[in-house]
């Protein structure tokens, strides 16, 4: 299966005591990638992976470091669980058979934790390791600073950026007819929501039987107003958590980091969750975050919220038949907010503290995130998911044919952070996915799941952060 569960991180740029001055520069990043690696020639080094389009696109260049390096990389790709599972197990268990683990963000909390990966400043300071030319301050910097760093500890690079965007269909949106009766009932235009409340209304408006009228044919099947991700687990609470929540107001904790869940701007975003799910499929509360672009692809539902990596593999030529018909847009907000927030899972490679090869994984990783590389990655991708400031003005995205995708994507990743190293995270997500869906399916009201949401936190943690 193709999925992820939350779901790229890298060096901090403004911090002189990781990033310190090297002795000397380079000519250029390939001679130095070949001169650092002149030690450790020959040696192979294993790293575990996520299987999505975006690293099926890595998978054409990863074999170019071999050839420069002389360190063979036997880079094993696994689906979201195989990874978290198989990862997590050989770094608790001292193993070390993997030198570098793919980890969401979700994951640093546990596994930093439990003392596990590897902390990269000696390397990071080390004239004969660290890239002087990587540029770090090219790297999207909430997502980098968030992932990347507890305090002034360094544990890794960015590599994947998973957001979350809004997606609809155009054609809808567009067509005469239904932009006429949407304004007569709703007093607005009908366009891509910008906030909740437009999304809602978009929502109950295409929400419609067998038999019934939708821009001007008779429907063959029922019709659907949205559709999310309703599973107990996958990136069903974090997408409940940073779309509706905090744009409520709302947190699971506080900035100290205590349980912040029962209050009056969480009640109202766990109202607007319920209402949405009646306007979605029936069989929503067993949908992934790969069941979701299908549904849309399949042409089912008018609009969603969905992980724009996924939505680069659904919204093109052969995949889809409403492939050119979609429109894309920021998480929408909170009528009158001032802040934006949005879902999205900054992911990294690490280090096993087991490794036997870290220097050469350390090498490997700065590599990945190379300006080069990632230039290289966009092109071959005709476009993906970026981790670097300068990639939004590669060709691939400024020549799209659907530029309201990148648009979303860098007003995601702009506000975009971390989860919160939380070490006992993975109790808190399973207790959390379960209210999130509970009150989705309305059995129990948002003020009960407020109640139980605190409740249950207060019983895994007071102080709930590293």
């Amino acid at each position: 299966m193709k999925s992820r569960f939350w779901c790229f991180a890298a060096a901090l740029a403004a911090s002189t005591v990781l990033m310190a001055p090297v002795a000397k520069v380079q000519a250029d990043d390939t001679s130095f990638y070949a001169e650092a690696a002149k030690p450790y020639k020959g040696s192979t080094i294993r790293v575990l992976d996520e299987i999505t389009p975006l690293q099926e696109t890595l998978s054409k260049i990863v074999p170019d470091f071999q050839k420069e390096t002389g360190i063979k990389v036997e880079w094993e790709l696994l689906n979201h669980f195989e990874v978290i599972n198989k990862g997590q197990a050989d770094m608790l268990s001292g193993r070390g058979y993997y030198d570098a683990i793919m980890l969401h963000g979700f994951q640093l909390g546990p596994m930093i934790s439990a003392g596990v990966i590897r902390e990269l400043n000696d390397f990071v300071t080390n004239p004969k390791l660290a890239n002087p030319n990587l540029n770090s301050a090219d790297f999207i910097q909430n997502p980098f600073k968030t992932a990347a760093f507890v305090g002034d500890k360094q544990y890794s690079f960015i590599n994947w950026n998973y957001n979350q965007i809004y997606w609809a269909r155009a054609d809808l949106l567009n067509d005469p007819g239904e932009k006429e009766a949407f304004k007569a009932k709703y007093g607005y235009e009908l366009a891509p929501a910008a906030t909740i409340e437009q999304m809602r209304d978009i929502a109950e408006f295409f929400t419609r039987k067998k038999g019934a009228m939708l821009a001007g044919k008779p429907l063959e099947s029922d019709f659907y107003g949205i559709v999310l991700e309703g599973i107990k687990g996958g990136s069903t609470f974090p997408t409940l958590w940073n779309n509706f929540v905090k744009n409520y107001g709302g947190n699971l904790i506080d900035a100290a980091g205590k349980p912040d869940f029962d209050s009056p701007q969480t009640v109202a975003a766990l109202k607007m969750w319920h209402e949405l799910w009646t306007f979605a499929p029936p069989g929503i509360a067993e949908y992934s975050l790969v069941d979701v672009p299908t549904v849309m692809g399949n042409g089912i539902a008018a609009q969603s919220i969905a992980w724009s990596d996924f939505v680069l593999g659904i919204d093109k030529p052969g995949v889809s038949p409403l492939a050119g018909k979609f429109v894309y847009g920021p998480i929408p907000i909170k009528a009158g907010s001032k802040e934006r927030y949005a879902e999205a899972e900054p992911s990294v490679t690490v280090i096993s503290a087991a490794s036997k090869s870290p220097e050469a994984t350390f090498i490997f990783l700065q590599w990945l995130a190379d300006k080069k590389q990632q230039d290289k990655l966009i092109a071959l991708g005709a476009g993906g998911v970026p981790i670097r400031e300068s990639s939004w003005a590669l060709p691939a995205i400024t020549g799209s044919a659907n530029k309201t995708l990148y648009v979303a994507m860098k007003a995601t990743l702009d506000v975009a952070e971390a989860k919160p190293k939380m070490p006992k995270f993975y109790e808190i997500y399973d207790v959390m996915s379960g209210v999130a869906q509970e009150v989705g399916l309305g059995r129990i009201t948002p003020e009960e799941g407020a109640k139980k949401g605190q409740a249950e936190l207060l019983k895994l943690c007071t102080k709930c952060l590293l």
